[in-house]
């Protein structure tokens, strides 16, 4: 069985979806030195609120403080109280610089001096 609603509670039981969502969350998008709460996260984007600002170009997405991805937005629509955003891709931040030479397998792992 299906319910049907007036409007005005939907629009209601959305709103408070989307609160659970905001306040559950810890993903963030940084864009320009501004922080806003990402509601939830799939493979190719992440949606926002429906009131977000429309978004292209390079933004980092943060779990709390931790820098996850770089990611390089291309489209968003508003869908079902939410903005939808869809990245080309997503590169994910590395703790350490990239190395630009290759390491040899048996590589030592510290060097132990002789301290007579």
């Amino acid at each position: 069985m299906e319910a049907v609603f007036s409007k005005e509670i939907q629009s209601g039981l959305d709103q408070a979806r989307v609160e659970g969502m905001k306040k559950s969350s810890r993903l963030r998008v940084c864009v320009d030195g501004k922080k806003q709460t990402v509601l939830r996260m799939w493979k190719t984007g992440f949606a926002m609120e429906a009131d977000a600002p429309d978004m292209r170009g390079m933004v980092d997405l943060y779990d709390g403080s931790i820098h996850l991805f770089r990611c390089l937005v291309v489209t968003s629509e508003a869908e079902a109280g939410e903005r939808q955003y869809e990245f080309k891709r997503a590169t994910a931040v590395r703790g350490t610089p990239a190395l630009d030479f290759e390491v040899p397998e048996h590589t030592p792992a510290g060097l132990i001096a002789d301290a007579r």
